[in-house]
């Protein structure tokens, strides 16, 4: 049996599907009411199925004539996607959250799992005893981490 989860992030995508458009506009309340959960839960689908890193833009606004507008990244051309990689990292960038962009770029197949490693290898803050391989402040790793990952995730775009 499907998560509730996975069953509503599918129909989203099948809403694409169905659609010409890149865009998609929903109610929280009425798909909250169609899956029988509660609204808190569309809100977990869309953080955890529909970031940026997954190629999705989300607007929303509350209230009783609220809504979500799930609009579905192209791009036309290797430098767009760079420059879009280079905005996901930013100027610095933790350990955890690379590994956890790099997952999601896995995930959405912009990747290959044998990448990933590569990169987390060579972003990887301390060696197999411990020791920090960057003799830097953290706040310098993290710059220094980003700059990197940029680097890489662009060469990789461009094949």
């Amino acid at each position: 049996m499907n998560s509730l989860t996975k069953v509503i992030g599918d129909y989203i995508v099948t809403l694409f599907d169905d659609s010409d458009s890149s865009e998609v506009v929903l109610s929280r309340k009425d798909l909250a009411k169609k899956f029988g959960c509660v609204p808190s839960q569309i809100n977990y689908v869309l953080r955890s199925r529909f970031s940026p890193e997954q190629g999705f833009l989300i607007q929303s606004q509350r209230g009783g004539h609220g809504f979500i507008r799930i609009m579905q990244l192209r791009f036309s051309d290797c430098d767009e996607y760079a420059e879009h990689l280079e905005d996901l990292v930013g100027n610095a960038i933790s350990e955890q959250d690379a590994r956890r962009l790099l997952a999601r770029l896995q995930d959405r197949d912009a990747i290959a799992p044998r990448e990933r490693l590569l990169v987390e290898v060579a972003i990887r803050n301390l060696d197999e005893n411990g020791r920090s391989l960057f003799d830097l402040p953290p706040y310098k790793r993290d710059t220094l981490r980003a700059d990197l990952l940029k680097k890489i995730l662009v060469s990789l775009a461009m094949f």
